[in-house]
């Protein structure tokens, strides 16, 4: 800004003026840099905490204390040279060990007879107000801090820039009254003077000449930083992982052991630069900073204006309740006042009639005079009324009832639920995060995100689904994508939030979803070769299949004495693979006794569908009756590829298949027979989910996947010579269910809110 002042200063006042203030402004900028965050002052012998904030040592103590925490030892405020502490580190003085005259405090030292202090150091916690949480000082609180020189020296040149310094420094070595303003200060000396005293302090051709001399001020550093636990060592490098300064005797520790550490000259240039190249990134983009003001200061007149017209509505919200309220009110009051009219009325006729029954009164004395009549046919005409009104006086006397209910119960008002509603009002929010339901969400054909609301979370609108390919920078170009097609061997990251009228809400947790290795092959069971009905239950749908053993295995069971296994059926695909890459997915019943998945030769599926033997092991070459794999070591590769899964566990082959290996049974036959398993050595897992089958033909590869996460678990290979399909083997009671389609199950379903998908923009731009 001085140059800039120096430049418009011939343009005329009125540009001289705009320099001065500009400066002004940016020095009060820089101002608020140099606050320290307790004390909203300038900060004074800054400490910098581990979380890198700094804090004025005074006011960190304090903090302290106020916690609960015993007060650390402190030197004096730096006003003076002389009460300046001339420490030999930046860090605060640490208190001198106590003299052999004075008495040692109880529970410490290690003289004979004498027990260590027993029980864990005291682990100090500092309330950071920038971060918003506890960062830990360690069992040394301060002790452990570092002061920040590079702050202390950034405010002095602040305060000589702005003239805060208001108190002029006087040199220290003239005699009053003639005392001076100081004009240097020396750093070795620790103290200021003036021109003359400096010269008769500081004489050329002496030790003294060499001292550094620097601006006067009150308050006197360390001209380096050394390591409080090693006297006098230099930190001389720097601890990326741990991020500290470290001395050549600190490095030694175990605790930095495969840290990686670099010389402190190395981590300055490396920082020095970063830090060079960021502030030019953004004084090259001050148009965008510009712009960005501008926006953010239309936001905040657009803030004024929006929240008087939302107070506006609310009075106008509030004036509606109280009018339909009163209203209301109205309303019942005159359905309680025609009430009250009505059963005083009846009430009133009730008591008119008893009154007719007193004495000399009404209908008594009416009856009286009635019986004085002595012409028999007149008084038949004229009794029978009376009659019939005195047997229901009577009737009635016998039977007292009030006309009306006096209580009013039923015109109690029951307001609790609305007094809650009222209680509960509140203006209108955006919904809460969506919470992801990982166990259907899955990448199949296509991806598949299902989620829901939190019970507590206001109502959505619509959804919008955002995602991005992992490894490729948001908003930058990307090959494919889910609009142009998902990427095979892919991850996708996906988030979705909810919106309504008060705006978008929270973003969902991130989810990652694996998209299978190759294109998803589509096919339905078959079920022409030779199924057995009796034992074997194919689905309407042709997806879902079930053993059932039934009558047939209680037959063989009743002849049988070893075996374990008395039946095996197969079922296939209704597809044959030729060429290319396929992959499928399926899930198995945990509870299902032994269900085999994988893949085979068309024709040698065939030749074992026709096999008169039930237990025939699907070889195509005979066998010799043990399973050394002789006879499989001389084939180039097996007809078959099965996994063998049951009773909620999968058998993982400890070997995978290769050519003339050793264990390539364990790949070609995977039916287990009579004689026992074909490979003695495997590992068994919890049964996944769903499992993947992903079929190389050109390689004669097939490879097993957990298809939740799409971690491979087995691979082996197979006869490719000739068409392959998909193969499944039941051996006693299971059930299997192919995956289906994602397309085909949004074909069923129709969206009840309206989802829109987009591909995640960074809102950065990069250059």
């Amino acid at each position: 800004m001085c140059t800039n002042h120096s430049t418009h200063a011939a343009s005329g006042v009125h540009m001289h003026d705009f320099s001065l203030k500009d400066a002004e402004s940016n020095m009060k900028s820089l101002e608020h840099e140099l606050h320290c965050p307790v004390c909203k002052d300038i900060v004074k012998q800054p400490v910098v905490l581990p979380c890198q904030h700094s804090v004025c040592l005074m006011c960190a103590s304090e903090v302290l204390v106020a916690n609960g925490y015993p007060p650390p030892e402190l030197p004096p405020e730096p006003n003076s040279p002389a009460s300046t502490p001339n420490t030999r580190s930046p860090r605060q003085a640490r208190p001198h060990p106590p003299s052999p005259s004075m008495p040692r405090s109880p529970g410490y030292g290690t003289y004979p007879g004498r027990r260590r202090k027993e029980g864990p150091p005291l682990v100090m916690m500092f309330p950071c107000i920038p971060c918003g949480r506890d960062v830990e000082l360690g069992d040394k609180g301060l002790t452990d801090c570092l002061r920040n020189l590079t702050l202390e020296r950034i405010v002095e040149r602040y305060r000589h820039t702005v003239s805060l310094g208001s108190v002029a420094v006087m040199c220290q070595f003239c005699k009053p009254p003639q005392t001076l303003e100081a004009t240097k200060g020396c750093a070795d000396c620790r103290a200021n003077f003036c021109n003359e005293c400096f010269k008769l302090y500081h004489p050329w051709g002496t030790p003294r000449a060499q001292h550094e001399h620097i601006q006067p001020t009150l308050n006197f550093r360390p001209k380096v930083l050394t390591c409080p636990e090693h006297d006098q060592e230099k930190l001389q490098f720097y601890c990326r992982s741990c991020q500290r300064l470290l001395c050549p005797l600190c490095k030694l520790r175990r605790c930095h052991t495969g840290h990686k550490i670099l010389p402190v000259a190395q981590a300055y240039q490396a920082l020095k630069e970063k830090i060079t190249k960021e502030m030019n990134y953004i004084l090259s983009n001050q148009d965008t900073v510009l712009a960005q003001i501008t926006q953010l200061e239309s936001g905040i007149t657009q803030t004024e204006v929006n929240s008087v017209s939302a107070r506006e509505q609310l009075a106008q919200s509030i004036r509606d309740l109280t009018a339909a309220l009163a209203e209301r009110h109205a309303s019942l009051t005159q359905a309680l006042e025609a009430a009250r009219q009505k059963r005083g009325e009846a009430l009133a006729a009730q008591v008119a009639e008893r009154r007719g029954l007193m004495e000399h009164a009404g209908l008594m004395a009416f009856t009286q005079e009635l019986l004085k009549e002595t012409d028999q046919p007149c008084f038949v005409q004229a009794a029978r009324q009376t009659h019939n009104r005195l047997s229901k006086a009577i009737e009635n006397l016998q039977h007292f009832t009030l006309a009306a209910d006096p209580s009013f119960r039923h015109f109690q008002l029951d307001v609790s639920k609305e007094l809650k509603l009222l209680t509960e009002l509140n203006f209108i929010q955006a919904p809460q995060a969506p919470v992801i339901d990982t166990q259907r969400t899955l990448a199949y054909d296509q991806l598949f995100l299902c989620w829901r609301l939190p019970q507590e979370s206001a109502p959505a609108w619509h959804f919008s689904v955002e995602y991005r390919r992992r490894g490729v920078v948001p908003g930058g170009a990307s090959r494919g994508g889910i609009r142009g097609g998902l990427e095979m061997d892919s991850v996708y990251v996906l988030r979705v939030r909810g919106c309504n009228k008060a705006g978008y809400g929270e973003y969902s947790e991130e989810v990652y979803l694996h998209t299978p290795p190759a294109p998803v092959l589509n096919f339905y069971l078959d079920s022409r070769w030779g199924l057995h009905a009796d034992r074997l239950v194919v689905s309407k749908e042709q997806r879902c299949a079930r053993s059932v053993p039934g009558l047939s295995l209680l037959q063989a069971a009743d002849h049988a004495l070893t075996s374990c296994h008395l039946t095996s059926d197969l079922l296939v695909g209704d597809v044959a693979i030729t060429q290319g890459r396929h992959y499928w997915a399926c899930s198995v019943e945990p509870g299902s006794y032994l269900v085999k998945v994988g893949v085979g030769l068309e024709s040698k599926l065939q030749e074992w569908f026709h096999l008169p033997q039930d237990m025939a092991s699907p070889r195509y070459d005979p066998d010799s009756g043990h399973d050394s794999g002789a006879e499989d070591a001389l084939d180039s590769a097996p007809p078959f590829c099965f996994l063998t899964m049951g009773m909620g566990k999968i058998y993982l082959p400890q070997h995978n298949y290769h050519h003339h290996g050793s264990h390539g049974n364990s790949a070609r036959d995977p039916i287990t027979n009579g004689n026992g398993p074909s490979s003695p050595s495997g590992l068994t897992y919890p049964l996944p989910p769903r499992l993947g089958v992903c079929l190389d033909f050109e390689k004669g590869r097939v490879t097993f996947y957990d298809a939740h996460s799409l971690r491979p678990l087995w691979e082996g290979h197979v006869d490719c010579s000739g068409p392959v399909c998909p193969a499944f083997c039941f051996i006693g009671g299971g059930a299997l269910q192919l995956q289906e389609l994602v397309a085909n199950r949004n074909a069923d379903q129709t969206p009840v809110r309206r989802v829109t998908i987009q591909p995640r923009v960074s809102n950065l731009n990069s250059n």
